[in-house]
């Protein structure tokens, strides 16, 4: 009798002892996963996972780098409102006015009083930063991100600097900011 137990105690054992070793994945196992473990047949194809929407820092950042790219190298000319020669209050006025839907005042000494003012610290893509370039000139550009400001430069025309550059750096004077989301949603 204890020769007829033997072979089948030997394969539970060995049964058992396979079922408990940890399942090993294979590269087959991507394959069938595209079929119904249940039935066998094909699964639909699971839809890409959409990309999340951009916020709106980020769709204002893109529109200004692509000003920048529109207008780079238009030289500054002072009065200037076109592509012959721009000034910098009037490359604020213009993308505020045809990129923003908002009307500013034309020159530095108004747009320097429009908005909120706000520290240097809290500044965003979108917002004015000032800067004292002599006894009465101001200059002014459109902050983009990291440090980086869109302007008319009387020495590279339509450029972007770095707030941290020597001579920015030395002139800044204050930011502003505008309500862009009550604009967008008029």
């Amino acid at each position: 009798m204890k020769r007829k137990l033997l072979p089948y105690s030997l394969a539970i054992l060995t049964t058992a002892g396979c079922s408990m070793a940890p399942y090993q994945h294979s590269p087959d196992d991507a394959a069938d996963a595209s079929h119904s473990p249940a039935t066998g047949r094909p699964q639909p194809a699971q839809p890409p996972t959409p990309e999340p929407a951009p916020s709106p820092a980020e769709l204002l950042k893109a529109s200004l780098y692509q000003q920048h790219q529109a207008r780079k190298g238009i030289p500054y000319r002072l009065g200037g409102m076109s592509r012959r020669g721009i000034d910098c209050s009037a490359l604020v006025y213009l993308i505020y006015r045809d990129h923003m839907g908002i009307q500013l005042p034309r020159t530095t000494q108004y747009q320097a009083v429009a908005g909120e003012a706000i520290e240097q610290g809290e500044l965003r893509p979108g917002d004015l930063v000032f800067f004292r370039t002599g006894r009465r000139g101001r200059h002014v550009g459109i902050y983009i991100e990291e440090g980086k400001f869109l302007h008319a430069s009387v020495s590279k025309g339509v450029t972007i600097s770095q707030l941290t550059d020597y001579y920015w750096k030395s002139r800044y004077w204050r930011a502003r900011r505008l309500d862009l989301e009550s604009s967008n949603q008029s």
